[in-house]
This record gives C-alpha cells, structure tokens and sequence, in this order.
C-alpha cells in the first residue's frame, strides 16, 4: 500500500482530496502547516480544527507542523523586500515552491511515504521521451478553478512525488463528494489568502516602513514623443535587434508631464493600480503606469487605454526562466520562434506569444499588448494545455 501525505488546509478542496486518495487505497496522513506569524490574518485555530475533525471523519493519522518562522523569512521578508523594491510579488508561487512542495517532501521522506498530495486543480500526466520518464502538469478540467498557474515554478521531482486528485473536478462536483460523506466542511467557504497560509497585513507593515514624505503624481500626456514609433530606428535592423529595442523600459522624467496631485508612498502603488490616487474632477480615471523609488514620483495616464499600460514585447533573463522539463527548452533551441501561450495572472484568458529563443534569455512578444506589466510577476507559459514553464519578470 502506497502511503502519501496530504496538506490539509481545513477546507473542502484538500479534505476531498485526502477522502479520494483514501478511496482508492493509499495510506493517507493528513498535515497541517501552523502560520502564526504577527504579519499575518491567517485564523489558524479554526482552520487546524477544521483539518482535525475531517482526519477523524476519514480515520487518518493527522499532525500540525508550526512553520512560523519559515514563513516568515521566506514568505514575508520576501514580498516585503520586493515591495519596498517597487515590484509587485507573487507569494503564492513562491509558497508553493518553497513551502508545500518543498517541506511536504522533506517530511514524506520523515514519514517514509511515497508521495504528497493537495487539493490543487491541476492534472498530472506522465510520459516517456528517448527513455526517459517526463512528468507533466496540465490545466484543470474545471477551467474556472485551474490552479497550474501557482504551480509554475515546480521541478521534476516535486511533481514525480505529487498527486493531485482533483483535477479532472469541477467544484460543484467536490461539494458534492464532501457532503455525500458527510464532511463537517462540506460547506464551508474557499480559503483566502497566500497559499492558504493567511493573507498577508501588508498595509500594516508599509505603513511603519514607508517613506513618510508626500511624493508627486505626474501625468503623461499620450501623446508624449516618449511613446512615438521608432520605425526609423527599427528599420533595416535583424529581428532580434528589433525585440531588444521594443523590450526597452520606458524612462519617464518630470518633464514627460505635469504635476496633477500627491501620495503618500510609492510602496503602496503597483502599476495598472487606480484606486487610492484620489484625485478628481478629470475627464476619465486615472491608472498608475510607473514609479520612481528614488525620486518618490508615481507616474499616470489618463484613461483605460493609455499606451503608457500596455507592452507588447518583455525580455527574460535565462536565470529568472523555469523549465518544468527540458524537453521543451531543446525543442525551442532547434525552432524559433516558438509559439506559446501565455498569462501575467492567474485568472486571465491565454495570450499568444512567439517566444524568441537566444543565448542570454527569451524575448516575448505578443500578439496583443498586454496592460499593466508589472515586475515581480510571473509570465506563465503554456503549449496547448500544457504548463511548460515561467518567467519572473524584473
């Protein structure tokens, strides 16, 4: 009998997998990860007792592991020091990475199972290439649910060692099983949060730290030479000399615009943002489409569709590119431009890309302009359904 470990949030997804998991005949130990830190809203009493009741429903053995302090120095520190660095961090990936994936296995290997298991919507497949075993990850059928996106920065391993049980699951359907079984969390809401271990008093924390000087808001005007075709200066040039130039970061200056208002600190800001600014009495909103840390300045743009928001061409370094095998990388070595789908969020629609394959890295250019590029987030990469890898965008 194959004995697997299950992180147990509290919630239905998790409980539902664990019964599944069950069901089919493993040896299943329920876990539940303790966040207590002080930066933190996680309720981790009820949630622990939710996993507890649901252990004892399902007549597995279930432990409590106090993270606490691995949370807060790999998750909290993290998206602190990205922040008050101007980006805007994902720590849900970063969590699954380093956290679920990464302390579950070391602890398999305490408990002497053969896998892990989550409540994740994602598929596992698994395939065989010049002898060679390929794991595999796939959207979730329930494509309102799919989760592959927080699962972007996985290895081989990890997903050699996971089971994900809910996959081919609608969320309509998990309910379903939960209150067949009668699972005292049948109906209990979705967690919220990062990865499950509590939403983050951001607020708080920039509010000590930040910059307690008023800084400017600048308006771009669009049609600002900043934002004029180049076609001059791409003309006669290679392709890949053409991407380099339309990867370019806009430099904004003070002269770029004028001076429309004031903030309270840049840290609170990420680009595409539009509430907070507080400023009134303008013809249409305004969105944020860049900050300068040093000078204290949030740049804006008048309107929905500024050009100031949107990129249609990101460069990514090769360090800050995951593969989730090499199978696709020596395959992009041999044709390119590859076409590849792609998502800045987890909840947008698939965008068509042609990624561009060179020595330093990849270039990324896209069908249609993306809005609101933001650095700090993942590019999540797709071929058809499958998740092959991601970028961090810096």
């Amino acid at each position: 009998m194959n004995r697997v470990i299950v992180g147990l949030s509290g919630g239905v997804d998790s409980s539902v997998a664990a019964l599944i998991l069950k069901k089919k005949g493993y040896e299943v130990i329920g876990i539940y990860l303790k966040n207590n830190s002080q930066n933190s809203f996680c309720d981790w009493e009820e949630e622990s007792l939710s996993a507890l009741m649901v252990s004892q429903q399902l007549g597995i053995p279930f432990y409590i592991f106090d993270i606490t302090n691995y949370y807060q120095k790999i998750i909290f520190d993290y998206t602190i020091k990205e922040y008050l660095g101007g980006k805007t961090p994902n720590p849900d990936v970063l969590c699954n990475n380093k956290i679920k994936f990464k302390l579950f296995l070391n602890q398999s290997v305490i408990f002497k199972a053969d896998y892990i298991a989550t409540g994740h919507y994602v598929r596992k497949k698994t395939t065989c290439i010049a002898g060679q075993t390929i794991y595999k990850l796939f959207t979730a059928l329930d494509n309102k649910k799919d989760q592959s996106y927080f699962l972007c920065n996985l290895n081989q391993n990890q997903i050699q060692k996971s089971l994900f049980p809910l996959g081919k699951l609608n969320k309509e359907k998990v309910r379903k099983i939960a209150e067949y079984a009668k699972l005292i969390n049948a109906k209990r809401k979705d967690s919220q949060g990062i990865c499950f271990l509590g939403q983050i008093n951001l607020a708080t924390v920039l509010n000590k730290i930040r910059n307690k000087n008023l800084g400017q808001i600048i308006m771009i005007n669009p049609k600002c030479k900043i934002y004029k075709k180049r076609a001059k200066i791409l003309s006669g040039l290679s392709t890949i000399d053409k991407l380099e130039i339309l990867s370019q970061k806009r430099k904004y200056r003070p002269r770029h615009g004028k001076i429309i208002g004031y903030h309270k600190g840049v840290y609170y800001f990420t680009k595409g943002q539009r509430k907070g600014l507080k400023i009134g009495g303008l013809s249409q909103p305004i969105f944020v489409i860049d900050k300068d840390l040093n000078q204290n300045i949030l740049y804006v743009g008048l309107g929905n569709n500024h050009p100031g928001l949107f990129h249609s061409v990101i460069f990514i370094q090769k360090e800050n590119i995951n593969w989730i095998s090499k199978t696709y990388k020596n395959l992009m070595d041999h044709q390119n431009p590859f076409q590849v789908k792609a998502k800045i969020r987890s909840r947008q629609r698939f965008q068509m890309a042609s990624l561009y394959n060179i020595k330093q890295g990849i270039y990324l250019y896209f069908n249609s302009p993306q809005r609101a590029l933001t650095e700090g987030q993942y590019i999540v990469l797709y071929f058809r359904n499958e998740l092959i890898g991601s970028c961090l965008y810096t």
